[in-house]
Parts: C-alpha cells; sequence; structure tokens
C-alpha cells in the first residue's frame, strides 16, 4: 500500500499542487463565510476524488501486466470517484453518475474474466532435435525412460505409458501387473543366458525354429549374444516366444506383441537404443555402446523399414497423437492398442483377455447404477468418455486397478474419442454389433 501511494504522488503532484493553490486561494478570497465554507469543502472532496483517480491509475499501473488478477480493483476505485463526485457537484452530477454506472460494468465483466481459468499467450519454446548419438549412457537411459513410461522416475507407477507403449503389456518390476507378457525384470542378463540357449530358439539356424516367424527378413540370422536377442525381440516378436506368452491357440508360436519399429509404435532406431540402455543401466549393468546397438537393430530390420527420426521433434512421453480421428474405428482401436486388452465385438482381431469385454451399450448403464460407482457420468456416452480418460473412476469388477493407461485423453483426438464412444455405445450382449464404416 506504501508504494502505491508513493506512486501516485509521484505521477499526480501538479494535480496536488492546484488543489492546494485553490484551497488558499478560497481562504484569502473576499466571499463571505458560508460561501468560503462551501468552497472548502468541495474543495476537499475534489481533493478526495483526486486521490482516489490516482491510486487507481497507480494501481491500474503497478497490475497490469501481473497475474494477481486484481485489475478490476483500479475500476471499483474509479466508480467510487465518479459518485462521490457526482452527489457533492449537482451540474455535473447526470455525466459523473453515467460514468461512475460504466466503470462500474467494466469491473464486473473484468473480475469475471479474471475469474475464468487463465491461459499464458505467446510462441511454444523451441523444440531441439536430440542428439542420440552424442549423448552418454545415463542421458540415453533417461530418454529411454521417457519412451518407456512417459517421464524419468515413472518406471514404478503403474499404468505409466510412453509413446513405446511397453507397460500396457510388460511390468518391470517384481509384483507389477503385465500378465500378457514376460517380466522384463532381469532381461539383459535372462536374454544371454536363457533365451538365446533355449533348443527351441535354434541358435544359428533360423529355418529350424518352431515359431510362425523363422527370421526378422531373409538373410537376418539370428542372435548371438544378448543385446541382439533384445534387437529381434523387437523387431521380430514372433521369431521367439517364451512359453505361456502366445496368442492363444497358437500354442505359443505366435505373440501378440507387435513389431515397435513399425507402426502404430514405430520407434526409431536411435529411440530403441535408449530403450535399450535404460534396460542396462536400470539393472546396474553397463550397456553396450550406442554404436552396437544401433549395429544389432541393423542386422534384423532392413534399411527400407527403418522408420526416420523426425526432424526437431524430441522422443519421450509420446505427446503425439495416435490418432487424429480421420481413420476408422477399426484403425482407431489398432492404433490405441485397446485390442490387445479387450475383446470388442465387431472389431478384428480384438480378443484381449486382460480388460473386460466392450459391451458398453449394456454395461455401462449397469455400472452406472452399480452403488460402488462413485462417477459423474449419467448415460452410456458419458461413463464410456470417463472410463476412457478416468479409467480408475470405476473399475469393473475382476480386473485390476491401475492397468489401463490414463493418457489416452491426451493421446487420442477428440474426433477419435467421438468415434470411439459412438461405437461402444452401440454394443450389445448378444445383439450383432454395429458397423465399422
Amino acid at each position: 500500500m506504501k508504494e502505491l501511494v508513493i506512486e501516485a504522488l509521484r505521477i499526480g503532484w501538479p494535480l496536488f499542487a492546484l488543489l492546494a493553490g485553490l484551497f488558499v486561494y478560497s481562504i484569502v478570497s473576499g466571499k463571505d463565510a458560508a460561501a468560503k465554507k462551501s468552497a472548502m469543502f468541495k474543495l476537499f472532496i475534489g481533493t478526495l476524488g483526486a486521490c482516489l483517480l490516482l491510486l487507481a491509475i497507480a494501481h491500474y499501473k503497478g497490475s497490469f501486466y501481473e497475474a494477481n488478477r486484481m485489475l478490476p480493483v483500479s475500476l471499483v476505485l474509479i466508480t467510487a470517484m465518479c459518485f462521490m463526485l457526482g452527489i457533492y457537484f449537482p451540474n455535473h452530477a447526470a455525466l459523473l453518475k453515467i460514468g461512475g454506472f460504466m466503470f462500474l460494468v467494466a469491473a464486473g465483466l473484468s473480475g469475471y474474466g479474471n475469474w475464468l481459468p487463465q491461459v499464458e499467450g505467446g510462441f511454444p519454446p523451441k523444440e531441439e532435435k536430440l542428439q542420440y548419438e552424442a549423448m552418454t549412457a545415463q542421458q540415453l537411459a533417461d530418454e529411454g525412460e521417457k519412451i518407456i513410461f512417459g517421464g524419468i522416475g515413472k518406471n514404478k507407477e503403474q499404468g505409466a505409458v510412453g509413446k513405446g507403449q511397453c507397460p500396457l503389456c510388460h511390468a518391470f518390476h517384481a509384483g507389477m501387473l503385465g500378465e500378457r507378457a514376460p517380466n522384463l525384470q532381469g532381461l539383459p542378463a535372462r536374454a544371454a543366458k536363457e533365451r538365446i540357449e533355449d533348443p527351441k530358439y535354434s541358435k544359428g539356424n533360423p529355418k529350424g525354429r518352431v515359431y510362425d516367424d523363422k527370421e526378422a527378413f531373409p538373410g537376418a540370422g539370428t542372435a548371438e549374444n544378448g543385446q541382439e536377442y533384445i534387437a529381434e525381440s523387437h523387431a521380430c516378436p514372433s521369431c521367439y516366444v517364451v512359453e505361456g506368452y502366445g496368442v492363444k491357440g497358437t500354442n505359443d508360436k505366435s505373440s501378440p506383441m507387435p513389431a515397435i519399429h513399425k507402426p502404430p509404435i514405430s520407434l526409431t532406431l536411435q529411440e530403441l537404443a535408449a530403450v535399450d540402455t535404460w534396460l542396462y543401466l536400470r539393472e546396474g549393468a553397463d550397456a553396450p555402446s550406442y554404436d552396437e546397438i544401433i549395429k544389432s537393430y541393423e542386422k534384423f530390420i532392413p534399411e527400407a523399414d527403418r522408420p526416420k527420426a523426425q526432424e526437431d521433434k524430441p522422443a519421450g512421453a509420446g505427446g503425439s497423437l495416435l490418432v487424429d480421428g480421420t481413420e476408422p474405428i477399426d484403425v482407431i482401436f489398432s492404433k490405441a492398442t485397446c485390442a490387445m486388452c479387450h475383446t470388442i465385438p465387431g472389431i478384428p482381431g480384438a480378443v484381449g483377455k486382460q480388460g473386460p469385454v466392450l459391451e458398453e451399450g449394456t454395461n455401462a448403464p449397469n455400472r452406472i447404477k452399480d452403488p460402488t460407482y462413485k462417477g459423474t457420468a449419467h448415460n452410456t456416452q458419458e461413463y464410456i468418455m470417463e472410463s476412457i480418460v478416468s479409467p480408475s473412476t470405476y473399475v469393473v469388477k475382476g480386473f485390476p486397478d491401475n492397468l489401463m493407461p490414463k493418457e489416452f485423453g491426451t493421446k487420442l483426438s477428440a474426433g477419435a474419442l467421438k468415434k470411439i464412444v459412438d461405437y461402444l455405445s452401440q454394443v450389445k450382449a448378444g445383439a450383432p454389433p454395429p458397423k465399422t464404416s
């Protein structure tokens, strides 16, 4: 307040000097006592009004660029000044009261506008292209953790999912949920000591494999060390399937895992090198060099299939949309990896068992009526949307919490979400599924 008064005096000293002169003149002029008293009183009121005006100007000047949302205070001070002067200067009362009313309306509108959530303007920060080849092992590992989980330090958060989408199926720590694929704790040592030594792997003889895919591509060969096994498992998941984790009905000959260098995940070789580096360093093991990891992937991914790095866009949390909403509904479900965990009637290949069957036209109304339901949905469409953007609001009995990622609200466009909601709301138990076109 002290600073505000000082600023008002600084910008208003000429006006105060003029008022002081008028005050002296009113005392020494030859008017009668009553007229002199009236003139002095009006001079006092005018001085008080001037003080309010100068305080308002000083306050407005000081808070215009601040984020404290106090700009309406300046308008309220001017409003008070106008109404006060209108009372004591009847000849100009109408004009002053109209001005005061206008400032009052402006104060109300300004206050309402400042009450709304504020969004800071300006240009977004410039994104720099990541130079993976110049990073230290720890820097590579940090980028790898972002790609897998969406951020550094999130690897122990159940449900944290990054661009790589690995936690949708894999667990990385003992006791964490990940039933569709092997737990990746201890993978670097297990890859070298167990996987490539398994007789079913047919080390050195890819044609002798018992799995659906004999090799990543013609002439790709087999892994000769643990790092090459990791690279091959990313590029050709069905070249070796860990027992018990194959697609149901294939006798563990086919893996449900997609090749993560291909759409919809499409990790570059540089990003894959960062992921693998994290897998080693988090175990306290020395990671192969960046060049060694890149060469291991080049052995199993032909040059024509290697995704190109996007210019001036760092990897990490996978901020880009998985789908933009222009795709058909079956493509949206595929790219969002819904089919990996859910059975969705009418969607080819959507036979996942990790999550509930998505017959939401039947399920949603019943779940809203469930006494344990604590959400805010009032109809089927609202429930489906809520279950996508806030999956822990209601957890279907028999299925674990925190298994479904919570990032779909930011990774699916509004158009894609609408298509999902529209389709699932028509899926009812025992009824033919809706058309996907």
